[in-house]
C-alpha cells in the first residue's frame, strides 16, 4: 500500500470514529439540535486535523443529522415542525412493510434477541436521571433497528438507521421529558403479535405506536450540554 493510500485510510478511519461519536451523542440526546460543531473544537477533542473532522461532518450531513452552512460552519440539525411530521409520516409508510418482511424471516432466536432488548429497555425504564433516560431512548430505538435487521435487507437497515436517528433528533427538540418516547408496553405487544404469527395485528400496533410517539411532541427545545462533556473525552 502506498503512503498516499495509508494516509487516505487514516483519514477514513478517524472520520468514522468522529462520525460515530457525534452520531451517538445526537441519538442519545447529549447533543441538542442547533449545537455548533466547530472544526477546531472537534479536532482538538479528538486530536485530528480539520480535514478529518470535515469528512466526519460531511458524512453526518448526508444523514440529515448535521447541517453545514457557508461561512458559519456545522451545526447539529434543527428539524422544523414540517420535517418532524415528514419523518413520522415516513415511518408509518415503512415500518408496517418492514414488519411483514421481518415476519417472513422470523426465527426463534430472533424472538429471544428481541425479548432481551425488551428486558434491557424495561431495566432502564425503572432507573432515574438524565443518563438513564437517554439510555432508555436509545434502547427503544434499538428494538426498531433489530426488527429491521431480521429482514436481512442491508439497504432497509441503513435507511431505518438514519430514520431512527432523525426521530431521536426530533424527540430531542420537541419531545416531552416526562413521557417515554417509545412505549415499552407497546413494544411487548408488537413482539407478542409477531411471535403468535398475527402480522396484521403487529402492523396495526406499530402504526398506533408511531402515532403515540408523535403525539408526545410538544415543541419545546432542549438545552445542549458542553461539547467536551457530552462526547465524554
Amino acid at each position: 500500500m502506498t503512503p498516499a493510500n495509508l494516509a487516505e485510510n487514516a483519514i477514513d478511519t478517524g472520520a468514522q470514529h468522529i462520525r460515530d461519536s457525534i452520531r451517538d451523542a445526537i441519538v442519545e440526546r447529549r447533543l441538542a439540535p442547533g449545537t455548533k460543531l466547530s472544526e477546531n473544537d472537534v479536532g482538538g477533542l479528538f486530536n485530528v486535523s480539520r480535514t478529518v473532522v470535515r469528512a466526519a461532518l460531511q458524512a453526518l450531513s448526508y444523514e440529515g443529522l448535521v447541517t453545514v452552512e457557508k461561512n458559519r460552519g456545522a451545526f447539529v440539525a434543527y428539524p422544523s415542525v414540517a420535517e418532524a411530521q415528514q419523518i413520522f409520516a415516513t415511518r408509518r409508510l415503512i415500518e408496517p412493510g418492514l414488519l411483514r418482511e421481518a415476519a417472513r424471516h422470523l426465527e426463534r432466536r430472533h424472538i429471544k434477541e428481541l425479548r432481551a432488548l425488551l428486558a434491557e429497555e424495561e431495566r432502564l425504564t425503572s432507573e432515574r436521571g438524565p443518563s438513564a433516560r437517554r439510555a432508555e431512548i436509545k434502547a427503544s430505538g434499538d428494538v426498531h433497528l433489530a426488527l429491521a435487521a431480521i429482514t436481512g435487507n442491508a439497504i432497509l437497515q441503513r435507511f431505518m438507521d438514519e430514520l431512527i436517528a432523525r426521530s431521536s433528533l426530533v424527540i430531542a427538540l420537541y419531545g416531552q421529558s416526562v413521557a417515554s418516547s417509545c412505549g415499552h408496553a407497546e413494544h411487548h405487544q408488537i413482539i407478542d403479535a409477531l411471535e403468535n404469527g398475527d402480522v396484521e395485528a403487529a402492523c396495526k400496533l406499530m402504526l398506533q405506536h408511531i402515532d403515540h410517539i408523535e403525539a408526545d411532541l410538544d415543541l419545546r427545545a432542549k438545552k445542549s450540554g458542553d461539547l467536551k462533556d457530552v462526547l465524554r473525552l
